[in-house]
């Protein structure tokens, strides 16, 4: 039998009967148009499915039947309204063949239950919505469930928590084939940031400073545009006209953690942006993010992205787009 070649730019989405229409939606937002102004080979997103479906009060015309779905190169299983229900057999086995086929299937929310049905999850860490985690690890012991992460990347199968975890995965996927600087304009764009805090770090980008009216709003960007910079809590205190006292607990409240913390990751995520983008050294790039020393640099990267600014370099500069 010939091998199904996939098209790694085309995204199916595996839909049918009980699939919950936010995460469809929200998927369909974040790979249907390219963000203004970036000039990449964006996604051909597809709806697969048997027929008319129904996503709570939508009904949805599928462009292709679940036969399409081992054609393309990322297969996407939104969440599953009843848990308790098992998912149809025919979705199952279609999503199994897209994996055979050597899609990348990722799952949002509770779409991680016809992961696990169709044994891809089997041996892997994976990831869904809190409230079933439980089940999911009764259900299928096999599969080693973290209901403390946001999402979780095996290569080949990902998985994301609830809801707004689903946008989280989804910014993760563009950053994975498209660099860091097309997520970050996909998140602007949808006026969301690309990286939400979670139980673990997460290989994604600098985050767009918080939209709104708060104390830290002219100062987040003030700080990002100078990160080269020997930059110390007074110096924010005093650009922000405030104490630092009153520095540290405008920071917990925006952010959710202290100023040093904050500039700290915004150094390291710029430092990730450009092992992605640049050809610079370790040592200039330590100068460009404000870390001083490629052994500082070194000694940060590994802590809190887990693995050296060299070996980031080679998996991320192999990832940019297909």
């Amino acid at each position: 039998m010939t091998r199904t070649i996939p098209d790694v730019k085309t995204i199916a989405l595996a839909v049918t009967d009980g699939m919950l229409h936010f995460e469809l939606s929200l998927a369909h937002e974040v790979f249907g148009a390219a963000p203004a102004g970036v000039d990449v080979l964006w996604y051909d997103v597809v709806l697969c499915g048997r027929d008319a479906v129904r996503a709570g009060r939508f009904l949805l015309e599928p462009d292709h039947g679940l036969d399409r779905l081992p054609h393309a190169g990322t297969v996407i299983v939104p969440g599953w309204a009843d848990v308790d229900v098992d998912p149809p057999a025919d979705l199952v086995d279609a999503v199994r063949a897209a994996h055979e086929a050597g899609a990348r299937v990722a799952s949002l929310c509770t779409g991680a239950f016809v992961l696990a049905a169709a044994g891809l999850l089997d041996g892997r860490r994976a990831t869904t919505h809190w409230a079933h985690t439980r089940e999911l690890a009764a259900r299928y012991p096999q599969v080693k469930v973290d209901p403390d992460v946001l999402y979780v990347d095996n290569g080949s199968v990902l998985t994301s928590a609830g809801k707004a975890a689903a946008m989280d995965l989804c910014l993760h996927l563009v950053r994975l084939d498209h660099g860091s600087s097309v997520a970050n304009a996909a998140a602007r764009r949808l006026v969301v940031p690309p990286h939400r805090d979670g139980g673990q770090a997460q290989f994604v980008t600098t985050p767009v400073p918080a939209p709104g009216n708060h104390p830290l709003a002219e100062l987040l960007p003030w700080v990002i545009e100078r990160l080269d910079r020997p930059l110390t809590v007074d110096d924010l205190a005093r650009q922000a006209n405030m104490s630092s006292r009153n520095l540290g607990r405008h920071f917990r409240s925006v952010t959710g953690t202290t100023p040093l913390q904050w500039l700290l990751n915004q150094r390291i995520r710029h430092a990730q942006e450009l092992l992605e983008t640049t050809g610079d050294s370790v040592e200039t790039i330590a100068a460009a993010t404000g870390m001083g020393t490629a052994t500082t640099l070194r000694r940060h990267f590994n802590r809190t992205v887990g693995v050296p600014p060299d070996a980031y370099r080679r998996t991320f500069r192999t990832r940019r787009p297909r």
